[in-house]
C-alpha cells in the first residue's frame, strides 16, 4: 500500500510539473512567434553583449528568433498532450541547463537590462527571471527523470500529426506577423494609446537618484570628486562621469523627442498635441529600410498636403543618409530625429507608418499594407481608418487561439474515432477467436466419444478371434 501511495504522488507531481513547463514554454513561444523582430533585437542585444554580433551573418537574429521560438511552442504542446515525451523532455531539460547558468549570469553582471524570456508582454528583471527558471529546472528534471509517468491525452498513432500541425502554424504565425504587423502589440505604442500620457510621471513617484563624479587633475594627480566635495579652482578639469545609483519611476514612454533634422529644433510637444491628423513615417535606419513602396509613400505625404495634415518621417540615421534617401526616393517630406530603440518599439517595420491624433494612436501600417488611393478616398474624419480601432487583446488571442484549435480539435476528434473504430474491430475479431476457440472444443469433446468406442470394438472383435 505504501509503495502503491508513493507511485500516486510521483504521478501527480509529474504531472504538475509537465503541466507547468507547458504553460511557460507555450506562452513564451508564443509571444515570441507573433513578434519575431523584437525577439531578434533582443538576441542582437545578447550578442553584442557578449561581444559576438560579428560572429554570424546579418540573417542570423531573425532566423533564430523565428527557429527557437518554434521550438518553445512545439515543446509546450506536446507536453501539454503527453505526446513523443522522450524528445520533449529531453528538449525541455536541455534548454533549462542551459538558460538557468545563463540567467544566473546575466542577473550578476547585468550585460542586457532584461532577458526578454516572455518577450515585451511580461518583462522581468534578470533576478526573477533566475528564479524561474530555478523553478522550471527543477520541473524539466522531472519530466525527464519520469517520463513514463506522463499521461498521454493522444494516441501514439496519430501524434505525429499533432506535433507536425503545430510546427506548421507556429511557422505560419512567425512569417504572417513578420509580412505583417505583429497580431498582438504588448508595447506601449500599440493602437489607442496615448503618447503623451504614456510618458507622464505620476505625482508622488520616486525619480532615478544618479550620481554625478568628476575626474580632476593637479600637478599631474588625478582624482575623483562628486558636488559634495568640488575642488577649488586650482584643480583642473578632466572628464565628468553620471552613474545610476538607485532605480526610480520609469515611465512606459521614455527617451520619446522629435528633433526637426534641417532645424534642430524639438517639435516634440507641437506634434503630440496637434488636434489633427499627422502620419508618422518610422524608419529606424533609412540606409536599410525597403524602398520597394516609396511611390505609395510619397502619394501618401501628397495626400497629407493636400488635405492640411501633418507628415514626418522619423529616423536615427545621419544626414549623409538622409540626404541619399531624398536623391533615391524623391523625397519631399520633412525628417526628424529620434532615438533608434525608440524607432524600434514604436513599429516593427522598416519603414512602418503611424497614424496619430492629439497623441492617440489611431493607426499602424506595415511597409506592404499601407493605405492606397483605393482607401484613401476622402478626408480621413469620414474614412474608418482614421477612427481608432476598438479591438481588444482577449479577442485578438482567441481569434489566434481559435485558429489554432479548431483543426487541432478536428485532428483530435478524428483520432477518437479511429481508436474507437479500432477498438470495435478489434473486439469484434476478438469475439470472433473466442466463439471459433469455442466451436472447436466442442468438435474436439463430440469427436472424442465416437473414436473410444471404435477402439473398443476393434479390440473385442481381435479378442473373438484370438478364442
Amino acid at each position: 500500500m505504501k509503495v502503491r501511495n508513493l507511485h500516486i504522488i510521483q504521478k501527480t507531481w509529474v504531472n504538475a510539473c509537465r503541466f507547468l513547463l507547458a504553460v511557460a514554454f507555450i506562452f513564451s513561444g508564443f509571444v515570441k512567434a507573433v513578434d519575431p523582430l523584437g525577439f531578434q533585437y533582443k538576441i542582437q542585444d545578447y550578442l553584442e553583449a557578449f561581444g559576438m554580433l560579428s560572429w554570424f551573418p546579418s540573417f542570423f537574429p531573425l532566423l533564430a528568433a523565428v527557429i527557437l521560438s518554434a521550438i518553445e511552442f512545439s515543446i509546450g504542446v506536446c507536453l501539454f498532450f503527453g505526446i513523443r515525451k522522450k524528445t520533449t523532455t529531453l528538449l525541455a531539460f536541455l534548454l533549462m541547463i542551459f538558460m538557468t547558468p545563463l540567467t544566473l549570469y546575466l542577473a550578476l553582471k547585468n550585460p542586457v537590462s532584461d532577458c526578454g524570456c516572455f518577450g515585451d508582454a511580461w518583462v522581468l528583471t534578470n533576478w526573477e527571471t533566475f528564479g524561474k527558471n530555478i523553478v522550471l529546472f527543477i520541473a524539466a528534471y522531472s519530466t525527464f527523470r519520469w517520463k513514463k509517468e506522463i499521461i498521454r491525452f493522444i494516441s501514439a498513432k496519430t501524434e505525429w500529426l499533432v506535433s507536425l500541425y503545430t510546427i506548421l502554424f507556429v511557422f505560419a504565425l512567425s512569417f504572417y506577423c513578420l509580412a505583417h504587423l505583429p497580431v498582438l502589440d504588448f508595447r506601449p505604442y500599440k493602437i489607442g494609446k496615448n503618447i503623451l500620457q504614456g510618458m507622464e510621471i505620476p505625482d508622488g513617484a520616486k525619480p532615478n537618484v544618479y550620481e554625478t563624479t568628476f575626474l580632476m587633475e593637479k600637478d599631474g594627480e588625478k582624482k575623483e570628486f562628486t558636488l559634495e566635495n568640488y575642488p577649488d579652482s586650482t584643480w583642473t578639469f578632466v572628464d565628468t562621469r553620471t552613474v545610476l545609483k538607485e532605480k526610480g519611476y520609469e515611465p512606459p514612454i521614455h527617451d520619446f523627442s522629435l528633433v526637426e533634422q534641417s532645424t534642430g529644433e524639438d517639435i516634440t510637444d507641437k506634434v503630440l498635441t496637434d488636434i489633427n491628423y499627422t502620419f508618422l513615417l518610422v524608419a529606424h535606419r533609412i540606409e536599410e529600410a525597403d524602398d520597394s513602396n516609396i511611390d505609395l509613400i510619397n502619394e501618401i505625404y501628397d495626400y497629407s498636403v493636400e488635405n492640411g495634415y501633418g507628415f514626418y518621417c522619423l529616423t536615427s540615421s545621419p544626414s549623409e543618409e538622409i540626404e541619399l534617401w531624398r536623391d533615391k526616393t524623391g523625397a519631399e517630406y520633412p525628417f526628424c530625429l529620434v532615438d533608434d530603440i525608440t524607432l524600434k518599439t514604436m513599429i516593427r517595420s522598416n519603414p512602418g507608418l503611424m497614424l496619430i491624433r492629439n497623441g492617440v494612436i489611431l493607426n499602424k501600417w506595415n511597409d506592404a499594407d499601407l493605405p492606397d488611393e483605393y482607401a484613401l478616398t476622402g478626408k480621413l474624419e469620414t474614412l474608418e481608418l482614421g477612427k481608432l480601432k476598438k479591438v481588444t487583446d482577449s479577442y485578438t488571442i482567441g481569434y489566434v487561439f481559435l485558429w489554432f484549435a479548431i483543426p487541432l480539435l478536428f485532428v483530435l476528434g478524428m483520432d477518437i474515432l479511429v481508436v474507437k473504430r479500432r477498438e470495435k474491430k478489434s473486439e469484434a475479431l476478438r469475439r470472433r477467436n473466442a466463439e471459433l476457440l469455442k466451436a472447436v472444443k466442442l468438435s474436439t469433446q463430440e469427436e472424442t466419444p465416437s473414436d473410444e468406442g471404435s477402439d473398443g470394438s476393434e479390440t473385442k472383435s481381435d479378442s473373438d478371434k484370438s478364442s
